[in-house]
């Protein structure tokens, strides 16, 4: 088979990594890719929402199938711009459509969506500019602190928790009077806060049945001991230690059942990954978020997990056949640190050199935010590589990481010295 992955992040490079293993690849191709996935296919510079440019390589190439990493191209319809064209509907896309994409696109429409169909989660409002007043009188009827997300995309970081109500307040008029996320926070919602722990579970459907993947947490803030900004990741463990046959449960029957069968009854076909943000409140599970994609960090950490042939998984999500395979994981722990730029995620400069990374041992090096110049690999990103490694306890994995983490060098390099701290 001849297969396109778009994206060019640490996502992309795990799914490149774990599909040039299969017996099924003739060819592999990924746009725009990173320095990492060049060692593996064929790097293509096209952007992952220029969708003519990608029916010409589709066609030139003879793709299979086109498997999407990030959420853009998926809410902004690349899934129903193959099935609206003669010469593309044939191509399986693993991705949902645009109305399934809905569930990340809106945070609204998500909520509303679990509200319809019982599925545990805050208790919410939304808000826009002409009901400003409205949402600063919903704020004053909440505990702090208080959660605030725009209703758009804003690249994981449209979510603010502010500690006071003055706070809140302020962050509530930015959002909507200063389009502090841009068209994101025209609609802000918000949500009474959850006090627990946070987790994800991956689900991969193709629209009738489902699979349900390794769970994994991430961690997102740049600093020690959870403090500082929000970022797209600074690591992530697979599988979570206090996720028990018993908490898995309760997620497949109050969220992953609902969740499908929802789909189904809004007649979304959705054939593709499923991210679920959850919180786990005394042993019980209550949906965050969902993700119409997986995650990254935590696919770095969850697909290395996966003993089956990647592939076949996916062909049989584009058949329609999922119900038939059955899904083998590695029993080790997976660890994943990542190494970002120094100022991220604030301000920072592109193009420093990296050297180190033949030295690294017992991990796997993704690349999330690299290019290639001549022979040269620079960083390119906020967040520049996922360092994951796999042993039979998170202690020792997470000492391979640091060991390798320590052996890479580039200017300005900065990386979490606590991941999975908060679980041993």
């Amino acid at each position: 088979m001849n297969i396109l992955i778009l994206g060019a992040g640490g996502r992309e490079h795990a799914f490149a990594w774990k599909i040039a293993q299969s017996t099924l690849l003739k060819n592999l191709y990924i746009a725009p890719g990173n320095a990492g996935t060049a060692k593996l296919g064929t790097n293509v510079p096209i952007s992952v929402t220029d969708f003519e440019a990608i029916k010409i390589l589709v066609i030139e190439k003879n793709i299979n199938i086109v498997l999407v990493g990030p959420e853009d191209p998926l809410v902004n319809g690349i899934h129903d711009f193959f099935l609206a064209d003669n010469s593309l509907k044939h191509i399986a896309i693993i991705g949902p459509q645009k109305d399934g994409a809905q569930l990340e696109g809106s945070k609204e429409f998500s909520k509303k969506f679990m509200q319809k169909y019982g599925i545990p989660t805050a208790a919410y409002n939304s808000f826009t500019q002409e009901t400003l007043q409205q949402g600063l009188e919903f704020l004053s009827t909440l505990q702090a602190p208080y959660v605030l997300k725009a209703d758009g995309l804003a690249a994981g970081k449209g979510v603010i928790i502010a500690t006071t109500l003055t706070q809140a307040e302020d962050e509530l008029k930015d959002m909507l009077l200063n389009a502090k996320f841009g068209n994101a926070s025209e609609k802000v919602v918000i949500e009474a806060f959850l006090n627990g722990i946070e987790l994800s579970v991956f689900v991969l459907t193709d629209g009738i049945s489902y699979k349900i993947l390794p769970s994994a947490k991430d961690y997102k803030r740049i600093g020690d001991g959870d403090t500082g900004l929000n970022t797209g990741g600074m690591g992530a463990i697979s599988p979570v230690p206090f996720v028990d046959a018993a908490f898995l449960n309760k997620v497949e029957q109050q969220i992953i059942i609902p969740t499908i069968a929802g789909l189904k009854n809004e007649n979304i076909l959705y054939k593709g990954f499923l991210f679920i943000g959850l919180m786990n409140i005394n042993g019980n599970p209550f949906v965050i978020e969902y993700n119409c994609r997986m995650g990254d960090p935590e696919t770095e950490v969850v697909v290395p997990r996966i003993k089956t042939d990647f592939l076949i998984l996916l062909q049989a999500v584009a058949m329609q056949t999922l119900e038939s395979i059955t899904i083998d994981f590695d029993t080790q722990t997976a660890a994943t640190i990542v190494l970002v730029s120094g100022g991220y995620p604030e301000k920072y400069e592109n193009g420093q050199l990296i050297t180190g990374l033949e030295t690294i041992k017992d991990s796997i090096a993704f690349h999330s935010g690299t290019k290639l110049d001549g022979n040269t690999i620079l960083t390119n990103g906020g967040r520049v590589l996922a360092i994951t490694s796999l042993d039979n306890t998170m202690q020792a994995a997470l000492k391979k990481g640091y060991s390798n983490a320590e052996k890479i060098n580039y200017h300005k390099k900065y990386y979490r010295k606590d991941i999975g701290m908060d679980l041993l």
